[in-house]
């Protein structure tokens, strides 16, 4: 699975830790920034890189990462791009149904939430959860896709 991150000023640092352990987790990272802390960038740009990179990549699985402030600017930016179903997960509860139900393909955490300690267990609970594919969670995406 390839996965793509990327984060503003706010998640700077919380990207790099994120990255490190999905890289000794042996999963393929690619970084789309910031490459440096920049305390005037702007998140859509990140969010929009990471759409565009699991939306084109080669993996059908391909999944991103996104991380700022609040993780809902990121999670508004990366929606805007047909195909993409971002949520914000704040647990690991949220973070599996909205794989199971809505096979989510992007994640985006509110900086705090890395901070505080516990994204590994939301991001691996993510990471390891199938799409469940029943029917009507199939309809629903494509109704989504459908709206834009």
């Amino acid at each position: 699975m390839k996965i793509y991150i990327g984060a503003d000023h706010r998640g700077f640092e919380s990207k790099d830790r994120i990255k490190d352990f999905l890289t000794q987790a042996n999963y393929w990272v690619k970084d789309v920034g910031d490459d440096r802390m920049e305390p005037d960038d702007d998140f859509p740009q990140f969010a929009g890189r990471c759409a565009s990179e699991v939306l084109g990549s080669d993996d059908p699985h391909a999944r991103g990462i996104l991380i700022c402030g609040s993780g809902q600017g990121m999670c508004m930016g990366a929606n805007r791009f047909k195909g993409i179903r971002a949520v914000l997960a704040h647990d690991k509860e949220a973070a599996r149904s909205s794989r199971t139900d809505d096979d989510s393909n992007v994640i985006c955490f509110p900086n705090d939430v890395v901070e505080r300690g516990d994204w590994q267990d939301i991001l691996m609970s993510w990471l390891d959860t199938p799409f469940a594919g029943a029917p009507r969670y199939a309809r629903r995406i494509k109704q989504l896709d459908d709206l834009g």
